[in-house]
């Protein structure tokens, strides 16, 4: 009999109330939680649940069976954990409010875009007018992972991405490499990279985590099924959100035990890769629990096809009003990095969303407390 628990806020509230007692900020964020479902699954189905306050939380965890109760106790620590700064080179990239994270795709076959970045004068171009928008980070990928793309060879993948890196950096940008590859992860970063975000989660390249270690950058881990060159095959879920939620914390577990500092790790649901329509959606409206696994979080749904499976089949470049709603979405989830295609309609969003939940401009003392 194998037994597991979850701790999913599920009240959350506009403001912050943490000095009345009944909410508490999420990860450090701007959204601000009030209730909690404790689910305790059991041979992957669902045994229990119990609802919490914050000043109610000690009593629920006390009752838990023995095996699942320190895993609790560390679920709650991590959902009130106020996670530091990234210092991604010379750049300083504060946690405690959603940052957005520039594509630039530089892939002849991009399902967005279709290689209109694939040159290196028309990638540097758009990589400064992200910037010049407010992007926080670029991320630079030389490899489609869309549903049956063709693989690079990573001698390929280098030569596309290394110029755009460079010419990133260059301009101060603090630059990601989307990669699966150890020698494409080792390139960019020779090359000013400061990040890598690796779809496989390590997985792919058994280099990779090493690379990661030696080098002490911080790394995206995503959830994809797929272990071979498709990264989307295999997503047959029980549950999609637990299934995943496990599935991360796992290759969470193996990156420590690799060397890679907790401090060092980020991780993306990886929404779209390998997952039907019911199960992203399953997962958007669950986002706030993936905070109980102590990392900052990323969250990738620019122009994905489910804004268009919900939007007339819409085409991937008519899907911005899709892909705010979704990012507002992963804002009032306290996602602490947004993944986008559109970055100053997503810039323009965020700083709407901002201001509506900042207590210096907005009173919430007539809440309840």
């Amino acid at each position: 009999m194998t037994d597991s628990i979850y701790i999913r806020p599920i009240g959350l509230v506009p403001g912050p109330q943490s000095e009345h007692g009944n909410a508490i900020p999420l990860a450090g964020t701007m959204v601000y939680a009030s209730r909690f479902a404790v689910i305790l699954r059991r041979d992957g189905e669902i045994a229990e649940r119990w609802l919490a306050a914050p000043e109610t939380m000690a009593e629920v965890l006390g009752q838990l069976p023995d095996e699942v109760a320190g895993d609790a106790e560390q679920q709650w620590a991590n959902l009130t954990l106020a996670h530091p700064a990234l210092e991604l080179g010379s750049r300083t990239v504060r946690l405690d409010q959603p940052q957005v994270m520039g594509i630039l795709n530089v892939t002849p076959d991009s399902f967005s875009d279709g290689g209109a970045h694939a040159d290196p004068d028309a990638a540097r171009e758009h990589a400064a007018a992200m910037v010049e928008a407010g992007a926080s980070i670029i991320d630079v990928g030389g490899e489609s992972t869309r549903p049956g793309a063709k693989a690079v060879w990573e001698g390929d993948e280098i030569e596309r991405v290394v110029p755009a890196i460079e010419a990133a950096a260059a301009m101060g940008a603090a630059v990601s490499i989307d990669t699966r590859k150890a020698a494409v992860m080792e390139a960019a970063l020779d090359a000013g990279a400061v990040l890598v975000n690796d779809v496989s989660g390590l997985t792919h390249d058994p280099r990779s985590a090493e690379v990661i270690a030696s080098r002490g950058c911080p790394v995206v881990l995503m959830h994809a099924p797929g272990s071979g060159q498709d990264l989307h095959e295999g997503g047959d879920y029980a549950n999609p959100v637990f299934d995943v939620f496990d599935e991360l914390r796992r290759r969470r577990d193996e990156a420590l035990e690799a060397g890679i500092d907790a401090s060092r790790i980020l991780l993306d649901p990886g929404i779209g890769f390998g997952k039907s329509l019911a199960d992203n959606l399953a997962l958007l409206n669950a986002l706030p629990l993936f905070h109980a696994l102590g990392h900052p979080l990323m969250l990738g749904v620019s122009r994905k096809r489910m804004i268009g499976a919900l939007s007339n089949e819409a085409d991937a470049d008519a899907r911005l009003g899709g892909s705010i709603a979704l990012a507002v979405k992963g804002m009032d989830a306290g996602i602490q990095l947004l993944r986008v295609h559109d970055v100053p309609e997503t810039v323009q969003a965020r700083n709407v969303w901002r201001g509506l939940r900042d207590a210096a401009l907005t009173d919430f003392g007539d809440l309840p407390a």
